[in-house]
C-alpha cells in the first residue's frame, strides 16, 4: 500500500494575469453587468438549454468579479424600471451570496463580503435602503432580507453604525409613505433576528422598540404597518431585557401587545399571540400582574377564534408549563439550588385551564389519524394537557377523570377518542400510586377499545397503551401494571391489532416496543416474554412486509420494534429463536438487491429497506455474540453476512451506508481477528466512508468503525494504517468536513496506537501537532454558547482519549517517544481542571490520562510533576466525587503518580499501578 504524504496540501493558489488578459476580463465583466437583466430572466426560462446557459453566464460573472456582480444585482433590485422577475431573482442571488446554511460555506461568504472595497459595499447598501421605498412589494421584502444578512456580518464588527438610524428615520418622518414604513419595520425585525442583543447599545434598543411599538398603534397606522410592527416586536423581544425590568415600560409594552391581540385582523392577532408566547418564555418572572388579563385573552381565543390564533393561545400555556417544569428541576433537592422564583401560574389556573384544554380535544379533524404531521387545536390541546400534567402532578387527575369517564362510552367517536387522548396525556407527572389504580381498572377497557368501530379511536387507544407500557411497566424496578396473568391477554390484543389499518398498526408497534423494553434486565420476569417471542417476531415481520402502508411509517416502526425485541430478550432462553431469525433477515436483505430500480423513488425505498434490515442484523450480531455459547452462530454465518454488507455498499444512499457501517462494526467486534480476511475487499469502502465529507454522518460512523476494527484486529490492522492515518489527517485538516466528525478522529488515533503499539511512532510527528492545535482551540471556545460548549467538551475528551491510547501503546516498548509532548499535555490537563463547566466525561478522561502519563513515562516525568501543583487539588476533587468510576480512576492515577515519583502526594492508596486506567479497559 502506498505511503501517504502526511504534509498538508497547499490550500491557496495565486494567479498572475497578463495585462491583456486582465483588460479582456474587465471588458467581459462590464458587458455582463450591462446584460444582467437578460441573464436573470433567461435563468428562469422554461427552456432548459436557455436556463442552463444563463446560469453558466451568471456563474462566470460571479467568479470573474464578485464585487461588480453583487453591485449589479443590488442595482437591478433597486431599479423600478426593471422587470419584477429579474429583480426577484437578483435579490435571491444577492442573499445567497451572503449567507448559507452550512457553517463553513457561510464563513467563506462572510470573508468574501468583508474583502470587498468599502466604497462598493457602501453603494450596494445604499441601493438596498433605496429599494425599501420601491412600489413593488417583492422588491421591498427581498431587500429587507438582504439588509439583515449584511447587518449580521457588519454590526457585530462595529460596521454600518448608521443603519439603525437610517431605518428609524423612515419611521419618524411624517411624509414617508405607508409601504416604506411597513418595509422598514420588516427590516428592523429581520435585523433583530440576525444579530445578538449584545450588538446594540441600550439607546439603539430603546429607539428600535419605540418605533416598533408605536408602529403597532391602531390609531396611527393601517393593518400592513401594524402587522409588520408586531412581527418585528417578536424578533426584538430578546433585546428588551432592560425594558422589561422597568415596570412602566413593561406595562406599556404588555398593554400594546394585549390590545393588538384583540385586533380585527386575524394575521395581526396571531402575530400578537406569538409575541405573548415569546414573552412567556423570556420574561416569565415578571408576568404575575398580567396573568388575569392573559388568561382571559387566551381563553377567548381558544374558545372562539380562528384556529391559527387559538393554536398560539394554547402555545402560551405550553410555554408557561415549560418554564415551570424547568423551575421545578432547579428546585429539586438533588440540584441544591433554589433557582429563580416559581409563580405557580399553572397550579393557580388549573381549575379553569384544564376544562378549557379538555374541550379542545373534541375538535378533531376527520383525517388527522392518517397524517402525523397534522397540527390542529385538538393535538395542541392534548400536548398542553400533557405538559400541565407534568407541571402539577397528582392535582390534574381529579380534574380529568370525570371527562374521561363521561365521554369514553358515548356513541360519538369524537367523545371516545377525546377521552382516550385525555387519559393518555396525563400518564406522565402524577405519581404511580395515583395512576396505578386507574390504569389497572382501565386496562381491560382499553384493550377492548382496540376493536372500536372507529379508526381514530383505535389509533389513540394504541398510543395510550404505548404510553402506559413506557411509563408504568418496569418489572426491573418491581412495578408493572401488567401481571403475569394478563400478559397473554395484552399480547393477544396487540398481535391481533397489528393487522389493523397501517396507522393503527404503527402505534401498536410502539406499544410492543415499550412492552418488551420493560422486561430488559428484569431478572426472572424477563422469562415471561419468552413463550410469546416467536409470535411477536412473526407478526412484526408480517407488518414490515405489508404493502398497504403507503407513506406511513409502519415498516420502519415494525423493524425498530423487532430490534428492541431482539435486544431485550433473555439470550439464555431465546438464542434458538434469534438464530432462526438471522437467515430470514439475511434472505430479505439479499432480495433487496433484486429490486428493479426505474426511478429515484424506487432507489429511495430500496435504500430505506436495506437500512432497516442492516439495523436488524446489527442487533442480532450484537445479541448472539454477547455469549460464548451463541457466538459460533455468528462466526458460522459471518462470510455470508459480510458479502451482503459489501453488496449494500452498491446502493448510493447515505442512510444505507450508515447502517451497513454500524453493522460491520458489530461484526468486527464479534469475529475479532478473523475479520482480517474481509479487509482487502472492505478497505475501499472504508476509504470511501472516510472521504465522504458531504454525508458527514457516514464519515463519522466510518471513523467509529475504524476503532472497532482496530480493537478486533490489533496489529493485523498495520498494513492498512498508512492509508487510514493519511485520510484521518486530511479529514482533520479539511475546512469542508463538518466539525462533529473531528473529535472522534482523535479518539481513533488512540485506538490505532493501542492496536499497533510501537509502529505508531512514524505517525507521531503528524498526529501530535494536530492534537496540540486542537487543545489550543479548546481554550478559545466560547463558553456562553451551549452548542459550542458541548463541542468543546467532546473535543477535550477525545484529545485525552487519543493521548491515553498512544501512551498505553508505547508504554512497554518506546515510552520516551512521548516525552517531548508531556509538558504540553500537562498544561492542557491543568487548563481543563480549572474549568468549572467541564463535562464529567471530560474529568474522567483527564484523570485517566494523568495516570497513563505517569504509568507510561515513569521516573522520566518526575520533574514535570513536581512543578504541577494543580495535580494534588484535581485528584483530591475527583477522589471526593460521588461517581464511583471517577473515584476508582482517580485512585489508580494517584497510585501511578506515587510509582512515578515517590511519596509526593499526601494520603495512601492500595490501588495497583501496573495496568492501564480503568476507563480505558
Amino acid at each position: 500500500m502506498e505511503n501517504p504524504n502526511f504534509s498538508l496540501p497547499a490550500l491557496c493558489f495565486h494567479f498572475e494575469f497578463p495585462l491583456l488578459h486582465r483588460r479582456h476580463t474587465y471588458l467581459s465583466v462590464v458587458k455582463m453587468a450591462m446584460e444582467i437583466t437578460q441573464f436573470l430572466l433567461a435563468a428562469q426560462s422554461a427552456d432548459a438549454k436557455v436556463r442552463t446557459e444563463a446560469e453558466a453566464s451568471l456563474r462566470q460573472f460571479q467568479e470573474q468579479n464578485m464585487p461588480v456582480f453583487l453591485h449589479s444585482l443590488s442595482l437591478e433590485l433597486s431599479n423600478d424600471e426593471k422587470p419584477v422577475e429579474s429583480r426577484r431573482l437578483a435579490g435571491i442571488v444577492l442573499k445567497n451570496s451572503l449567507d448559507a446554511k452550512d457553517a463553513i460555506r457561510k464563513e467563506q461568504l462572510v470573508q468574501q463580503w468583508m474583502a470587498i472595497d468599502v466604497s462598493i459595499k457602501s453603494q450596494i447598501k445604499d441601493f438596498l435602503l433605496k429599494t425599501l421605498g420601491s412600489s413593488v412589494p417583492e422588491a421591498r421584502h427581498t431587500s429587507s432580507q438582504v439588509i439583515a444578512k449584511i447587518a449580521s456580518i457588519e454590526i457585530p464588527r462595529k460596521q454600518w453604525p448608521e443603519l439603525i438610524g437610517s431605518l428609524l428615520n423612515n419611521m419618524t418622518q411624517q411624509d414617508r409613505p405607508t409601504f416604506l414604513k411597513q418595509a422598514t419595520l420588516e427590516t428592523l425585525g429581520y435585523v433583530c433576528e440576525e444579530i445578538s442583543h449584545e450588538d446594540l447599545v441600550q439607546d439603539e434598543v430603546n429607539a428600535v422598540l419605540t418605533a416598533v411599538v408605536q408602529g403597532m398603534n391602531l390609531a396611527d397606522h393601517g393593518p400592513e404597518v401594524r402587522l409588520a410592527a408586531t412581527k418585528a416586536l417578536y424578533n426584538a423581544l430578546e433585546f428588551a431585557q432592560t425594558n422589561f425590568e422597568n415596570e412602566m415600560e413593561r406595562n406599556y409594552i404588555m398593554k400594546v401587545v394585549c390590545d393588538t391581540a384583540m385586533s380585527k385582523e386575524v394575521e395581526i392577532r396571531q402575530a400578537a399571540f406569538e409575541c405573548l408566547v415569546a414573552i412567556a418564555s423570556a420574561y416569565y418572572e415578571v408576568l404575575e400582574p398580567y396573568m388575569q388579563t392573559l388568561f382571559q385573552l387566551t381563553s377567548n381565543a381558544v374558545k372562539g377564534d380562528e384556529e391559527t390564533v387559538a393554536l398560539q393561545a394554547i402555545e402560551f400555556w405550553s410555554s408557561i408549563c415549560d418554564e415551570e417544569i424547568e423551575l421545578q428541576e432547579f428546585e429539586s433537592p438533588e440540584s441544591g439550588d433554589s433557582g429563580p422564583p416559581h409563580s405557580c401560574f399553572i397550579e393557580k389556573a388549573l381549575s379553569s385551564l384544564v376544562p378549557l384544554l379538555l374541550e379542545t380535544l373534541l375538535k378533531q379533524e376527520e383525517d388527522q389519524d392518517q397524517d402525523d404531521t397534522i397540527w390542529n387545536i385538538s393535538m395542541a390541546g392534548g400536548t398542553c394537557l400533557g405538559l400541565v400534567s407534568r407541571t402539577v402532578g397528582d392535582a390534574i387527575v381529579p380534574l380529568v377523570m370525570p371527562f374521561v369517564e363521561s365521554n369514553i362510552v358515548k356513541p360519538d367517536w369524537r367523545c371516545r377518542e377525546a377521552a382516550t387522548y385525555a387519559f393518555g396525556s396525563i400518564l406522565e407527572g402524577p405519581t404511580v400510586d395515583k395512576l396505578s389504580p386507574l390504569v389497572q381498572a382501565g386496562l381491560e377497557f382499553l384493550l377492548n377499545a382496540m376493536k372500536d368501530g372507529n379508526n381514530h379511536v383505535k389509533d389513540t387507544t394504541a398510543w395510550t397503551l404505548s404510553r402506559i407500557f413506557e411509563l408504568l411497566h418496569s418489572p426491573a424496578t418491581g412495578f408493572s401494571v401488567i401481571s403475569p396473568e394478563n400478559l397473554k391477554r395484552v399480547l393477544g390484543v396487540l398481535l391481533e391489532s397489528i393487522k389493523d389499518a397501517p396507522n393503527v398498526a404503527e402505534k401498536v408497534c410502539g406499544a410492543i416496543y415499550y412492552l418488551v423494553q420493560g422486561y430488559e434486565d428484569a431478572g426472572p420476569s424477563s422469562s415471561l416474554l419468552t413463550p410469546y417471542l416467536t409470535d411477536i417476531i412473526s407478526c412484526l415481520i408480517a407488518a414490515s412486509d405489508r404493502t398497504d402502508g403507503g407513506d406511513s411509517k409502519l415498516r420502519s416502526s415494525a423493524y425498530e420494534t423487532l430490534n428492541e425485541v431482539v435486544r431485550c430478550s433473555n439470550i439464555s432462553e431465546t438464542s434458538s429463536i434469534i438464530a432462526q431469525l438471522l437467515p430470514v433477515i439475511m434472505s430479505k436483505l439479499g432480495q433487496t438487491m433484486e429490486i428493479q430500480i426505474v426511478s429515484s423513488d424506487d432507489r429511495e425505498k430500496q435504500g430505506d429497506l436495506q437500512a432497516s434490515l442492516c439495523g436488524v442484523l446489527q442487533v442480532i450480531i450484537q445479541k448472539l455474540s454477547s455469549t460464548d455459547e451463541t457466538k459460533p452462530i455468528i462466526l458460522q454465518a459471518a462470510d455470508q453476512i459480510m458479502l451482503l454488507f459489501l453488496k449494500v455498499f452498491g446502493c448510493r444512499s447515505s442512510t444505507v451506508h450508515e447502517e451497513a457501517m454500524l453493522a460491520i462494526g458489530a461484526l468486527a467486534y464479534a469475529t475479532g481477528s478473523q475479520f482480517e480476511k474481509y479487509m482487502p475487499e472492505f478497505y475501499k469502502y472504508l476509504e470511501m466512508g472516510l472521504q465522504n465529507f458531504e454525508e458527514y454522518q457516514v464519515c463519522g460512523i466510518t471513523v467509529g468503525v475504524v476503532g472497532d476494527i482496530c480493537r478486533a484486529l490489533d496489529d493485523k490492522i498495520l498494513p492498512y494504517c498508512d492509508g487510514i492515518m493519511g485520510l484521518l489527517l486530511k479529514d482533520l485538516a479539511s475546512s469542508e468536513l463538518h466539525r462533529s466528525v473531528k473529535p472522534p478522529i482523535f479518539s481513533c488515533f488512540g485506538d490505532i496506537a493501542l492496536a499497533i503499539g510501537e509502529h505508531f511512532e512514524k505517525y507521531v510527528p503528524y498526529a501530535l501537532p494536530m492534537m496540540q492545535g486542537a487543545a489550543e482551540i479548546c481554550a478559545k471556545i466560547e463558553t456562553a454558547d451551549d452548542e459550542m460548549m458541548d463541542y468543546g467538551n467532546q473535543l477535550r475528551r477525545s484529545i485525552f482519549e487519543a493521548y491515553s491510547g498512544i501512551l498505553q501503546g508505547f508504554k512497554s516498548v518506546k515510552p520516551d517517544v512521548m516525552l517531548p509532548y508531556a509538558q504540553h499535555l500537562l498544561k492542557f490537563i491543568e487548563l481543563v481542571s480549572r474549568d468549572s463547566q467541564r463535562d464529567e466525561s471530560v474529568t474522567k478522561a483527564a484523570v485517566a490520562v494523568m495516570g497513563d502519563l505517569a504509568d507510561a513515562l515513569g521516573s522520566n516525568i518526575k520533574l514535570m510533576l513536581k512543578d504541577c501543583a494543580f495535580c494534588d487539588e484535581f485528584l483530591g476533587e475527583c477522589l471526593q466525587s460521588d461517581d464511583e468510576q471517577l473515584k476508582e480512576t482517580a485512585g489508580w492515577t494517584q497510585a501511578s503518580d506515587h510509582t512515578a515519583m515517590g511519596r509526593m502526594f499526601s494520603g495512601t492508596t492500595d490501588a495497583g499501578g501496573e495496568e492501564s486506567s480503568p476507563l480505558s479497559q
